[in-house]
């Protein structure tokens, strides 16, 4: 993240990525199963691609619920298998007049995702022994020492910088999140301002995040390599990864074309204000970039090929371990940080990545490295990207994990998939194939695979509800109109209408 408060976290502890219970073939597609072949493990693999397409279907009924109940224009979101992105979409649209429909190309600023290229971008100057991640970063960067501090502190480091611990304000001392214009500094106005701002805290001793402290990372790569920061990260990683939508800067010349607008937080009345497009300025290295979610899916196969092959592209592969382990643990034990990346331990797994919030836009990149997978969520409007990865991941798990049913002769699951009203209880909800049966999605539901109950086929328009312990419980039972067509379901002897298809 930048702008905004901590309240918003990067990741959440509820993510699924590190327990997803399903790897999926490279080569999976969503929109059709690969074709059975007779040898066991090609059986295997079509089944894992089949049950990836029905976790993504629902993941895309779910994704356009949240984006219509909360008024989202616009939502990208792509997942990452190994070396390649098995599924990729985009929701709603993306300019003022809401006509041109967002997709996995779309651009949008991804804020704080910066850091992580920027963190690359020193580390590649740390592979070539250009600095010392525990030097004083005045070292690099005579011109940023703060203001006497009278405390007693180590030295502000690279390190210190890149895991949010040096102590430094989170900020350059100019108000560039407050609206209307949101007005960023120059390069030479942080520079010349840092000498009057006094350390928060101690280095070493607190949690900070600090936008302001990765801009000085980004600052000491142009130092160190003797070129303008931009020119570098262009040269040494978006290019040689071939990340065409990606800059490190906003393309106003895009701006409503490929490029998202950007909408402001969800009002009492459920609309959402215009917001200006920003420039980043002299803070491009912490919060500048923009990207798709298309080149963010390949940054994160980028990072399972380079710990899978131990061959070196754009990092070694050991230096990559290095940033994605933990390097700073905050007293309360709370927050854990690598090189740039955050870094969370669920399940017994780890999870990487970071998040972005700059005005009019949110985006989210979740890695799990031992399962090799990732998800890239980008929006245009301030609400929260990282439950919408988390419940990308959880569908994925959930459809992983769910033993299929017998199949039933005479039994077409799509007959019964649809969209079904829940009026007064709720609004709208689904039924969608679901290994073999039938399951309920709720697209207002912010953990749509909690507790999923599943309905298996019995035979005709007989369906038993088992109980997310497995229990079977109710006779569910769908009605046809004398067309033949569905056009409600009972259960408990009350009935839902169908309202359309899926």
């Amino acid at each position: 993240m930048a702008g905004g408060t901590m309240k918003q976290a990067i990741f959440r502890a509820s993510t699924a990525l590190a327990v997803l219970g399903m790897a999926i073939p490279a080569g999976a597609q969503t929109d059709r199963a690969p074709a059975v072949q007779t040898e066991p493990a090609a059986q295997m693999d079509a089944a894992k691609a089949a049950a990836l397409a029905e976790a993504m279907r629902a993941s895309e009924l779910w994704i356009e619920g949240q984006r219509r109940y909360r008024n989202i224009p616009a939502i990208s979101a792509a997942v990452a298998l190994g070396d390649r992105t098995v599924w990729a979409k985009g929701f709603g649209a993306t300019d003022r007049r809401q006509d041109k429909p967002a997709t996995p190309e779309t651009i949008y600023s991804i804020c704080s995702i910066s850091k992580l290229f920027t963190a690359v971008a020193l580390m590649q100057q740390w592979e070539q022994g250009k600095v010392a991640l525990d030097a004083p970063i005045t070292q690099y960067l005579p011109w940023a020492r703060l203001a006497d501090d009278p405390r007693e502190s180590v030295p502000i480091t690279l390190r210190g910088a890149l895991t949010h611990s040096a102590g430094l304000p989170r900020e350059a001392d100019f108000p560039y999140w407050t609206g209307p214009d949101f007005t960023f500094p120059s390069q030479e106005q942080v520079r010349a301002t840092i000498g009057s701002q006094s350390p928060l805290y101690p280095a070493s001793t607190t949690w900070q995040y600090s936008n302001l402290g990765l801009t000085l990372v980004g600052e000491t790569v142009e130092a160190v390599s003797g070129r303008p920061y931009a020119d570098y990260v262009t040269a040494n990683i978006i290019e040689p990864l071939g990340l065409s939508d990606t800059r490190p800067g906003i393309p106003a010349e895009l701006y409503g074309k490929q490029m998202a607008v950007g909408w402001g937080a969800l009002e009492a009345d459920g609309t959402r204000p215009e917001l200006k497009l920003f420039d980043p300025a002299g803070i491009a290295p912490a919060a500048g970039f923009s990207a798709s979610v298309a080149d963010l899916a390949k940054f994160a196969s980028w990072t399972f090929r380079l710990a899978r092959t131990g061959q070196r592209e754009v990092l070694r592969p050991s230096t990559l371990r290095e940033m994605e382990r933990v390097h700073y643990v905050s007293p309360d034990w709370e927050t854990n940080w690598g090189l740039g990346f955050a870094v969370r331990n669920i399940g017994g797994t780890t999870v990487v990545g970071h998040g972005g919030s700059c005005p009019g836009y949110r985006s989210m990149l979740m890695l799990a490295p031992a399962e090799e997978m990732g998800v890239a969520i980008a929006m245009n409007a301030m609400d929260d990207p990282g439950r919408l990865a988390e419940g990308i991941a959880a569908l994925i798990k959930a459809r992983g994990e769910a033993k299929p049913f017998d199949a039933v002769e005479g039994v077409d699951l799509a007959e019964f998939a649809g969209v079904y009203d829940g009026q007064p209880w709720s609004g709208e909800f689904m039924f969608v194939p679901w290994a073999g049966g039938l399951t309920w999605i709720d697209p207002d539901a912010g953990a749509p695979a909690d507790k999923m109950s599943r309905l298996k086929p019995l035979g005709g328009d007989r369906f038993r509800v088992i109980s997310p312990s497995g229990e079977e419980r109710e006779e569910v039972v769908f009605e046809r109109d004398r067309a033949g067509k569905i056009h409600t379901v009972r259960q408990h002897s009350n009935t839902s209408r169908r309202l359309r298809p899926l």
